[in-house]
């Protein structure tokens, strides 16, 4: 069976491009995480992991949607190649079935992450470019429905629901999530 993975960095970016093709590849399943790819703590990713079975094969548009620096790449990798699962990356055409896709992909792999770095690189400068000059203010805070927020803070004190749901449920990032918890701590303290 073929087994799709979609991933986009935010709710609001469309998923449409990235199902077309892996309907194209013959995928039969797709599971789709509407969250950030800099770590591998995505539900959906995991679910699908633990859902593929020998003699499966998980195709995903590019690298970028899989993973965002080598290590993670391997290891989704690795862990496919222990349950033999094949990947098919249609972008950069990798099939890790065979030995020179998956030399190929190692490679891919390591360009993509030094992209990535680069880029962050490149904004970082930008960023403190601007700031010398009086700019650049920083990010707008997000507007927190606190309503919500408080009604999912009780399930995660109740362990009902992990971090990462929650942080998906507030579509909030990782370092502002847990600044927020640190607060509100505080405060009851």
């Amino acid at each position: 069976m073929k087994i799709g993975y979609v991933r986009v960095s935010t709710e609001e970016q469309n998923i449409e491009r990235q199902e077309i093709i892996l309907r194209k590849l013959g995928a039969q399943k797709i599971y789709i995480d509407k969250l950030s790819g800099k770590n591998r703590d995505r539900p959906m990713l995991q679910t699908m992991l633990e859902f593929v079975r020998e003699g499966d094969c998980v195709v995903v548009e590019s690298i970028s949607r899989l993973a965002r620096n080598t290590k993670d790449l391997l290891d989704i990798v690795d862990f496919l190649k222990k349950k033999e699962v094949g990947l098919i990356i249609q972008k950069e055409a990798v099939d890790t079935s065979t030995a020179v896709g998956m030399c190929v992909l190692t490679i891919f792999g390591a360009i993509a992450q030094l992209e990535r770095d680069c880029l962050l690189q490149r904004q970082r400068e930008g960023i403190d470019l601007a700031k010398n000059k009086g700019k650049y203010k920083g990010r707008k805070p997000n507007q927190l429905d606190e309503e919500k927020w408080n009604k999912y803070y009780v399930k995660w004190k109740n362990k009902e629901i992990k971090a990462v749901e929650f942080r998906e449920y507030m579509n909030m990032p990782h370092n502002s999530f847990y600044r927020k918890v640190r607060q509100l701590e505080e405060k009851t303290i």
